[in-house]
């Protein structure tokens, strides 16, 4: 198969290298795609997707980020002829519109946060009293694509009032929401119609600093699978979440094909949505595609082709995967480009490195930083504890001047400080 993978950053890149060791793929090419990728695939400047796929003949086109999927970029190619993993622009609408979302869990009868919208339009007597109706815990959150970075959670009321304001000056309406307690869980579903087929159960970081202080991020690291998930709590998603939102969406005449994430809460309310997101998550993906034995090109084709009902079980390896994201100096607020990087050079590969927010130097002596989120470094162990030791030591090789790193990704697992009803 020729795969062509869009997209340019770490989930991509993890997608690009897993599929150049499926036995099956004869050609990887990713565009735009970034300079740290370049020895598992080819590479293609932004380009039209459609254009490209006629020119490099592709089997199979594979879409990483959300904005294109909301654009309709898949629709787009599945008109043009080519089997697409990757839903339509109607079914992203599950992450495109938060307010979409929220009505289709309703009808489904699964479990999220209570929800308000307040609209651009919005007074400030109405904003007030809207937000009297939450707290002390505010949910904050963009009705809209904003990176993962779109969502405040914060105890203070001005800083509630103030990404609002933020927000609306973007351009987007707002939804507050509850608060929902417990832990938070991200499973990734393989999703043709009714068929769901999970992946492994995950755990991102969202906050730039350890013991998840700071603002938001897109993700500072992550690590699979849970060992302090019940043993049934990846079915239990699937049946209480996944399945019945997949069976409403059909029923809606919106059926999803793709890559469904669902990023949970398991607390004192049991599992809650806590958001959907229409395709690979990142730093996720990096973990979890680390563990797949399953060739990854067939399971992604056989999505793409409505196959997925006949496809074996997948096999996983034994063991925990984890990855910590490098970020460049100033981020998440100001993140500064275009620092030299070294120890993360194409082919790095199997020690893990997998290329986010980075460019080739102008005077070809290497990769510069070009994103806020830069690089980030993959390991396994036979416990989870083994995993960390050995994504930290691998980073320790790697320099960014001015970076900075979350140095406890899932430390409270291994010293087992989380736990959830089951």
């Amino acid at each position: 198969m020729r795969i062509l993978v869009i997209g340019n950053g770490a989930r991509e890149h993890a997608l690009a290298y897993s599929l150049s060791l499926d036995p099956q793929v004869t050609e990887v090419h990713v565009s735009p795609g970034n300079a740290g990728m370049s020895a598992v695939a080819t590479l293609h400047p932004q380009s039209d997707p459609v254009d490209l796929a006629k020119d490099i003949q592709a089997d199979l086109v594979v879409i990483g980020p959300e904005i294109p999927l909301v654009a309709g970029v898949a629709d787009e190619l599945r008109a043009a002829g080519f089997a697409v993993f990757g839903p339509s622009a109607q079914a992203a609408q599950i992450e495109g519109s938060k307010k979409f979302a929220k009505d289709v869990m309703e009808r489904a009868g699964v479990k999220t946060a209570r929800a308000l919208p307040v609209s651009m339009g919005a007074s400030d007597s109405e904003i007030d009293a809207a937000l009297e109706q939450f707290g002390p815990h505010y949910v904050v959150k963009d009705d809209g694509l904003a990176g993962g970075k779109g969502v405040v959670v914060t105890d203070d009321y001005s800083q509630a009032r103030e990404h609002i304001a933020a927000v609306h000056e973007s351009g987007n309406p707002v939804l507050l929401e509850s608060f929902l307690d417990g832990p938070e869980v991200s499973l990734f579903c393989l999703v043709d119609g009714e068929t769901v087929v999970p992946l492994l159960p995950a755990q991102d970081h969202k906050r730039v600093g350890n013991d998840d202080q700071g603002p938001n991020t897109g993700g500072m690291g992550a690590y699979t699978p849970l060992p302090w998930l019940p043993e049934d709590g990846t079915q239990r998603i699937v049946d209480e979440v996944v399945r019945p939102v997949a069976k409403q969406m059909v029923e809606d005449g919106v059926p999803f094909n793709g890559l469904l994430y669902a990023g949970l809460a398991w607390g004192e309310q049991g599992i809650s949505v806590v958001e959907f997101n229409c395709r690979f998550g990142d730093p996720e993906t990096q973990a979890v595609l680390e563990l797949l034995e399953t060739p990854l090109g067939g399971v992604l084709n056989a999505v793409a082709t409505g196959t997925l009902a006949e496809l074996e079980p997948l096999q996983w390896k034994d063991g925990y995967a984890l990855t910590v994201v490098l970020a460049a100096e100033g981020y998440p607020e100001s993140p500064i480009t275009g620092t030299p990087i070294t120890g993360a050079d194409p082919g790095s590969e199997s020690r893990g490195v997998r290329a986010a927010g980075v460019k080739a130097a102008e005077d070809g002596s290497g990769l510069v930083s070009a994103g806020g989120r830069v690089v980030n470094v993959v390991a396994t162990g036979a416990t989870l504890e083994q995993a960390r030791e050995a994504a930290y030591d691998e980073l320790k090789d790697i320099t960014l001047p001015g970076g900075h790193f979350r140095t406890d990704i899932a430390l409270p697992a291994v010293r087992g400080a989380i736990s959830v009803d089951a």
